[in-house]
């Protein structure tokens, strides 16, 4: 599972919006594109996270992302467009023996027109993956809370 630290700057009924300062697991991070940038700055990132402990907006909090998750996001935006292009090469290598073209030229265009499609496919999909719970980040604890109205001020 990993984690990080952020400070949490909305809330709504079941999620909040956190804000970390990038580390250096952000570089290689599959999901980072999942992930906006905030106010400009190229050293922070909000990412909206499960609310399951209750935050309350400038609360420190710890969230985490199931690495599972994280293994199957990497396979989907790393691997499923290799393996179409793949797949277009072959396929068009084959219709361009049956057809009588040049089987390299149509291999190539094959290829790319997968590869394209590929693209939309992980698009979709992602877009599908991120609304399933397994998926989102979770906050699982708030590391100093910074609200003024839980504690009594006498």
């Amino acid at each position: 599972m990993a984690t990080e630290e952020g400070i949490v700057t909305k809330v709504y009924s079941s999620t909040a919006w956190v804000k970390c300062t990038k580390s250096a697991a952000c570089e290689s991070c599959s999901a980072k594109g999942f992930c906006d940038s905030v106010g400009g700055s190229d050293d922070d990132v909000e990412v909206e996270a499960i609310n399951a402990v209750g935050a309350k907006v400038d609360d420190r909090v710890t969230i985490s992302f199931e690495t599972s998750s994280l293994l199957k996001v990497s396979f989907l935006v790393y691997m499923v467009p290799v393996l179409f292009l793949i797949l277009g090469v072959v396929i068009g290598d084959k219709i361009a023996a049956i057809f009588n073209y040049d089987r390299s030229i149509f291999s190539v265009l094959a290829g790319f027109l997968f590869l394209f499609a590929a693209f939309f496919f992980v698009k979709a999909k992602g877009k599908e993956l991120s609304k399933k719970k397994a998926y989102q980040p979770k906050i699982i604890r708030i590391s100093f809370s910074s609200y003024r109205d839980r504690t009594p001020h006498h």
